[in-house]
């Protein structure tokens, strides 16, 4: 059933406070700042997005003890957004695989040095 005021199925399947008011990636790709309505605001590096990547293949490489401790010169080269819940993300290295949903990018910038946080 949707909430007549917002259209959202009641209750909506993902945090809509988890979405940001603004997403920029950096020139270069070399970082997305993110700004949400209760003032959070983080810079999260592309080697960090990289790192934290959940799909399936990194998840595979990490049990197997075959995922990078670092991945030196990337960046981001797209982003697009899935169903409003969330973004895909894709790499320098190729890598095109994860969809990180706002509320792990919100939970990312929450554990991110105080040096990128920042609060309005």
């Amino acid at each position: 059933m949707a909430d007549h005021a917002t259209g959202l199925p009641n209750p909506p399947p993902f945090d809509p406070e988890a979405i940001p008011e603004a997403a920029t990636l950096s020139r270069g790709g070399l970082a997305l700042r993110l700004e949400w309505r209760d003032g959070l605001a983080a810079t999260l590096p592309a080697e960090r997005l990289r790192l934290r990547c959940r799909c399936a293949w990194c998840t595979r490489d990490r049990v197997e003890n075959r995922f990078p401790t670092s991945f030196g010169d990337i960046v981001v080269t797209k982003i697009e957004p899935m169903g409003g819940y969330a973004v895909h993300i894709g790499f320098s290295d190729g890598h095109a695989r994860g969809i990180f949903p706002w509320s792990y990018l919100r939970a990312l910038a929450a554990e991110a040095p105080p040096a990128a946080l920042q609060a309005a």
